[in-house]
């Protein structure tokens, strides 16, 4: 190598820092591909996304090739540059050179194609897999042996090489893409995914009617009361029982009733004969298991029961669509947003439903209601007139009914009057 020309071996060092620059960025390209993305363009049949995947199903093969032929071209250059700096300057300008090397092996073959290929992956990736994917064919004697030691080497540490890491994504990292996603996925399909990410964690308590607020049919009224009601109902469906909600009967579905009403011999016997049975649905039910069991029964209303079978409240298909695709209307009637930037607040609205309206993070793990959350956390009913501070947000009680909470004003975030701090 001594008697080859200079102009050969700067040649041949600028090749070797080429190869050096190559394996460098072909390695951090690999490795920083989006899988998911990449997975979507395999299914596409791209085909450099298909030599990819082929790579990265070895990680550890992948990264000994290139780890060698890097390698090798770094100690190749060092080598050339210790005989260009002897033939040139002599034994005093090696550590010169070393330092010079170092320097542009570091910039033009490490940082900079790294830099370029963690920022445009898919196009340092795919092209590179053309002449990686035959590289590791042929140098695959090599590199299984470094490999088999290296592997040896981890276990005797105590790493199993062969693990498989998963790339699947937890729900909360889930969440965290659909949230991230920006201008890519519009705000309300955000929303909606949001929502059904969130069915899993959900219950039918957190949807359904309280028992308090059903409107049903009583079969102790009068018959002639009982018919007034059917006609001037608003809802399609209702409950029918004796006395007591606990009681129910059936299922009237007013758009078959309404006709056999029609005719003069109606009776309340006429009425039982068209009530459709009744499903009940256990406190405790998640949404995601509610709503497969609506789509398998072909049902669209259903009573939700405790452990004793008292009747807890009602569920129905539209209160599920609800929760994910939110409000079908754009004011909520049981938020009203004041002038001053605070809130007026139906206490007994649902605390996931507040939280989507106003963007809070009020607590869902316990009581369902903001009527309920109130009470447990001053372990107390209040009365009208009451402020407190509830989780960071200071409000007034400013109706009451019996025992309930009726209306609840949040104050603005910036306002100056201070409500008396309850905060435990």
């Amino acid at each position: 190598m001594y008697e080859l020309p200079l102009s050969l071996l700067f040649l041949a060092l600028l090749v070797s820092l080429v190869i050096s620059a190559f394996f460098s960025a072909a390695e951090t390209a690999l490795v920083t591909l989006n899988r998911y993305r990449l997975l979507h363009l395999v299914k596409a049949r791209h085909p450099g996304a298909i030599r990819a995947q082929k790579l990265l199903q070895r990680t550890d093969r992948l990264i000994g090739l290139i780890l060698l032929g890097n390698n090798f071209a770094n100690i190749l250059a060092s080598s050339l540059s210790t005989i260009i700096a002897l033939r040139t300057v002599g034994e005093r300008g090696i550590a010169v050179t070393a330092g010079i090397l170092t320097l542009v092996v570091l910039i033009f073959s490490e940082v900079a194609p790294k830099t370029f290929a963690a920022r445009y992956p898919e196009k340092i990736a795919f092209p590179a897999s053309w002449l990686i994917l035959p590289l590791m064919k042929l140098l695959y004697p090599v590199v299984w042996v470094v490999n088999v030691i290296a592997n040896e080497i981890l276990k005797r540490i105590g790493f199993d090489p062969h693990s498989a890491s998963s790339h699947a994504l937890s729900k909360e990292e889930l969440r965290t893409v659909v949230a991230e996603a920006g201008a890519m996925i519009p705000e309300r399909y955000q929303n909606m995914l949001l929502s059904i990410l969130d069915l899993e964690s959900a219950t039918v308590e957190d949807i359904m009617i309280p028992r308090n607020e059903i409107i049903g049919i009583d079969l102790d009224d009068p018959f002639d009361e009982v018919v007034a009601q059917i006609r001037n109902s608003p809802h399609t469906r209702l409950p029918v029982y004796r006395k007591s909600i606990d009681k129910v009967i059936g299922l009237v579905h007013l758009r078959k009733i309404l006709t056999r009403m029609a005719q003069p011999d109606f009776s309340e016997e006429a009425l039982l004969e068209q009530l459709d049975r009744i499903y009940f649905i256990p406190e405790n039910m998640p949404l995601h298991q509610l709503m497969l069991n609506f789509k398998h029964e072909g049902l669209r209303f259903g009573l939700i029961v405790d452990e004793y079978g008292d009747v807890q409240g009602l569920a129905t298909v539209e209160d599920l669509l609800q929760e994910i695709l939110g409000e079908f209307t754009t004011a909520s009637p049981e938020v009203v947003r004041q002038k001053d930037g605070g809130y007026l607040v139906d206490a007994g609205i649902n605390i996931r439903e507040l939280n989507r309206i106003t963007g809070w993070s009020l607590p869902i793990e316990g009581p369902k209601t903001l009527n309920g959350l109130i009470i447990e956390y001053l372990e107390t009913i209040p009365e009208t007139g009451i402020s407190l501070k509830l989780f960071n947000h200071r409000l007034e009680i400013t109706r009451i009914d019996g025992n309930v909470i009726k209306q609840v004003r949040f104050y603005p975030p910036t306002s100056k009057k201070e409500p008396v701090d309850r905060e435990k």
